[in-house]
């Protein structure tokens, strides 16, 4: 299977091309060499490299910053999905396209979830951005696979985990007060890129929404001091509320996705946060550290 995979120097858009290179012929591009936004670019792209599947990782993230670009925000992640939907289809490649948990209001309490099926309701303008993505894409006529996940981190790119071991190691004297009451599943990018792959190598290619996130759930300021210990790391983090750290953009307090969909079709490759935590802080553990050695 030949596969394009779009914003390849994001974190998931590496992660994508290292799962799926050894087995597949992959293509990676990202900006400048594409505009997503660009009809004439997808063209000449999907025309020039022919693939039988696009996977489009690239989006805008900054979801802070979307509360005060939101014209860009919303080409990148609402108008660009439709555009990448009705190239495919007209010939005739599969998607597979990244949403998330902003989609959804999060104010129900854990461990209550949210399933494929449930109404959507962001509360920001990269929440409503991606929500209405899914929806240009699902209108295309392109034949898709929508995965929302959420608190994806990695070896590559930033992250929570990334920022939260930097600020331990040079400010090792100053308490961190991390977020303590928002509630989601922490998603290894290699793991997501798993599920990826599981799903373009299905028998029969799963489409529609499907939620993509580890089993079980946690908080941030829990997460960040599980990450730490796991590295050794020495930290002095409290714990905070949302209310007490507040941010342009209003986040979920309590987002937890069920993989239904993806267990109705014996796909769901996701496991415990926990195992994926201990295992990628083990194998990326001296990587990590380097930089402040």
């Amino acid at each position: 299977m030949k596969i394009l995979v779009l914003g390849a120097n994001g974190q998931l858009g590496r992660d994508c091309l290292d799962r799926l290179s050894p087995t597949h012929k992959t293509v990676g591009l990202d900006l400048p060499t594409i505009d997503i936004t660009s009809p004439d670019s997808l063209a000449a792209a999907l025309d020039a490299h022919q693939p039988d599947a696009v996977v489009n990782c690239a989006a805008y993230t900054a979801v802070d910053r979307a509360e005060s670009e939101p014209e860009l925000c919303h080409a990148v992640n609402a108008v660009a999905p439709g555009l990448i939907g009705q190239a495919c289809a007209a010939r005739g490649i599969r998607v597979v396209h990244i949403s998330t948990d902003y989609v959804f209001d999060g104010q129900r309490k854990p461990p209550e979830v949210y399933v494929e099926t449930d109404p959507t309701n962001p509360q920001s303008v990269y929440g409503r951005s991606k929500r209405d993505g899914e929806a240009t894409l699902l209108e295309s006529g392109a034949q898709t696979a929508i995965l929302r996940t959420s608190w994806l981190y990695g070896a590559q790119g930033h992250n929570f985990l990334k920022t939260m071991l930097k600020l331990a190691l040079t400010r090792p004297d100053a308490p961190l007060r991390v977020v303590d009451d928002q509630w989601g599943s922490p998603t290894g990018s290699w793991r997501l890129a798993q599920q990826i792959q599981t799903i373009l190598e299905a028998p029969v290619f799963p489409e529609g929404i499907l939620h993509a996130t580890s089993e079980g759930f946690t908080t941030w300021k829990r997460l960040a001091v599980t990450f730490l210990d796991h590295l050794g790391v020495a930290h002095h983090i409290e714990p905070c509320t949302t209310a007490d750290y507040p941010t342009p953009a209003r986040r979920p307090r309590c987002a937890i996705l069920e993989n239904a969909a993806l267990k109705a079709v014996e796909l769901n490759v996701m496991t415990a946060w926990e195992t994926d935590l201990a295992e990628f802080s083990s194998y990326h553990r001296d990587a990590l550290l380097a930089p402040y050695r």
